[in-house]
């Protein structure tokens, strides 16, 4: 005698060695020997043969339609699979046809619900409905996730992925059909969802890929500024006086945000009086107002090679930047200096300055650098005045400590983007034009930190210690310029926290209430959220950096370089700055020069691959 059970939701059959009354000893077809439970049994059988029975069940239940079966079947009640196989074939059902009917029960759950063992239930019409619809689904898309695959491993984009290219690139949904069809092909070919994407050509520009991708995560509303962009600012400041310095400002030939500018006017008995003006946006961009709110959402410019999103509208920036031969409104710190070079008292004014005169890095460097300087003389419309500056930096930078800085060696590189042909141009840090520019910066961050601290108002100060850079309320020192307390102040329409710190100082100055005080939450939410998106973009600006560095080699067609070894085995390259790790590289002393051979530029991934040829002669 043969048994057909039920064993982890499957059916089984075997022959019957013992019957214990509440177990069976039973052998399988195969001979494997095991003990069930009476309970488990479906029914006892001894036709057809135990090796052939499966096979004929089979056979009948192929036939069966489980709708035509759900139609026929008590809808509200359950059921027997017995009665239902009598209802069905009109007879008592034989072995075989009484396991089909189980066999159909058991495959078909979104017709019939088990509630026991042998015991079931019609589903309901409108969840059975539901169910195959869910299935008709899952089948078209199965067919449609085929076909994908297909194309893509011709290398042919499908219609439907290019208008969700962004999001596949960016933010996939890694349950789409759309993806799991990109896994898919990439296993089997062995590439990255970026490298089948563009060989699909759905990545046109390998720069739009990497700047898209830093605007898709940090810029999710775009880089517009919508209906503020076109709203200038009301005001025009005419309560303000009017300073008769000649003023002058220095910035790169692309600088469009200018917050600086510099006056030199002489005072008797060979003093001077040197003025530091900062464009004063602060004046007219009120506290959570919507402009204040969207600069507080960016917390800076964010610069790249050729491009940058700036942190205010450019009506904005016009109406603040110290254009030359227009008034604009100032928040200016005058120092009277001593021939010695010595400051002897300082004030801070609240003022509009004409700016005379716009100069840009690459035409005054021409005439303002370290040659011109040695002999004591050059001919500039200013050259006076830089002169004097140019003195005066230096005596700020010997007081604070830092006139043998090695910092001072270093070189910077300037980007310029022409229709995608790239210039790089390399500078040595400590220049004239640098030294000028940032010694007076530093000193005007400086002094205005002190004048917070002096005054008992909170500020956002920028302090380093054991080389670690942080910001705070509280002021402390900056070991790494060498002053006792920094607060940026110098740039209110590049950095959200300087034109916080611009709004403090011009309450101080008016002896009105500070905006913020130190447990102000606008305060200590615009200081959190900007060291972290100062830092994002920091990196981002680095990557693109990398990235022109590579579109240079190429266009170059350099194969061949020198380079110095920076450690173990990375090395920086020369004429650009780009630093690579190189496996082949022998072990060799810091600071040595070698040669190296140069392929596989991958400009999606910014790498490269650099294999050491020589060491290269001192």
């Amino acid at each position: 005698m043969n048994v057909f059970y039920e064993e982890t939701g499957t059916f089984k059959v075997g022959t019957i060695l013992a019957d214990n009354t509440t177990s069976l000893q039973i052998e399988a077809v195969h001979g494997k020997r095991s003990k069930i439970k009476a309970t488990s049994v479906l029914f006892r059988f001894a036709t057809p043969p135990l090796s052939e029975f499966m096979d004929h069940v089979q056979k009948v239940a192929d036939e069966l339609d489980p709708n035509f079966l759900w139609e026929c079947c008590t809808q509200d009640a359950e059921f027997t699979s017995d009665t239902l196989a009598a209802d069905y074939f009109g007879h008592t059902p034989s072995p075989v046809e009484a396991a089909a009917i189980l066999l159909l029960l058991q495959n078909a759950p979104m017709y019939f619900y088990k509630k026991a063992l042998g015991r079931y239930k019609a589903a309901p019409p409108d969840a059975l409905k539901a169910a195959l619809a869910s299935q008709e689904k899952k089948r078209l898309q199965a067919e449609q996730q085929a076909r994908y695959v297909e194309q893509l491993n011709r290398f042919v984009l499908p219609e439907e992925f290019k208008p969700r290219i962004s999001n596949l690139l960016y933010k996939p949904d890694k349950n789409s059909i759309e993806w799991k069809a990109l896994e898919a092909v990439c296993t089997e070919k062995k590439l990255t969802v970026v490298k089948l994407m563009e060989k699909c050509g759905a990545i046109a520009s390998s720069h739009d890929y990497h700047f898209n991708q830093f605007i898709w995560e940090h810029f999710p509303e775009g880089v517009r500024f919508g209906e503020l962009g076109s709203q200038p600012t009301l005001h025009d400041f005419l309560d303000l006086p009017i300073s008769d310095v000649v003023a002058f400002s220095i910035d790169d030939a692309s600088t469009t945000e200018i917050d600086d500018a510099f006056s030199v006017t002489s005072l008797p008995f060979g003093s001077f009086r040197i003025g530091i003006h900062i464009a004063a946006p602060a004046l007219g961009i009120d506290p959570e107002s919507a402009l204040d709110q969207i600069a507080a959402t960016r917390l800076s410019t964010v610069y790249l090679p050729g491009n940058k999103i700036t942190m205010l509208p450019d009506a904005i920036i016009n109406h603040f930047t110290l254009t030359e031969n227009r008034l604009q409104p100032s928040l200016s710190l005058y120092l009277d200096v001593a021939d010695d070079f010595t400051v002897i008292s300082s004030e801070s004014k609240i003022e509009k300055i004409k700016v005379a005169a716009n100069l840009r890095h690459n035409m005054l460097e021409q005439h303002f650098n370290e040659t011109s300087l040695n002999k004591g003389s050059f001919a500039h419309t200013f050259s006076k005045e830089l002169s004097l500056l140019w003195k005066f930096a230096c005596k700020m930078e010997n007081q604070r400590g830092k006139a043998n800085d090695t910092n001072n060696d270093k070189i910077d590189y300037s980007f310029e983007i022409n229709d995608d042909h790239v210039t790089i141009s390399e500078r040595r840090r400590g220049s004239p034009i640098d030294k000028v520019v940032s010694e007076l910066m530093i000193y005007v961050n400086t002094e205005w930190g002190k004048q917070l601290t002096d005054a008992g108002i909170t500020g956002i100060f920028r302090s380093q210690a054991n080389g670690k850079v942080k910001m705070s309320t509280s002021p402390a020192p900056h070991q790494g310029l060498g002053v006792p307390q920094y607060a940026w102040s110098s740039s209110p329409m590049r950095r959200y926290v300087d034109l916080v710190n611009q709004r403090q100082l011009i309450a101080l100055l008016r002896g009105e209430p500070p905006p913020y005080t130190k447990e102000s939450n606008s305060l200590l939410i615009a200081m959190r959220d900007f060291e972290t998106a100062y830092g994002i973009y920091g990196e981002f600006q680095r990557a693109m950096e990398r990235y022109w560095c590579l579109r240079w080699l190429l266009q170059e067609k350099i194969q061949i370089t020198n380079a110095q070894v920076i450690k173990e085995n990375l090395v920086k390259l020369d004429r650009i700055p780009l630093v690579t790790r190189v496996p082949s590289l022998p072990e060799i002393a810091p600071g040595t020069y070698v040669q190296l051979k140069l392929s596989e530029i991958d400009l999606l991934e910014r790498s490269l691959h650099a294999e050491f040829l020589q060491r290269q002669d001192a």
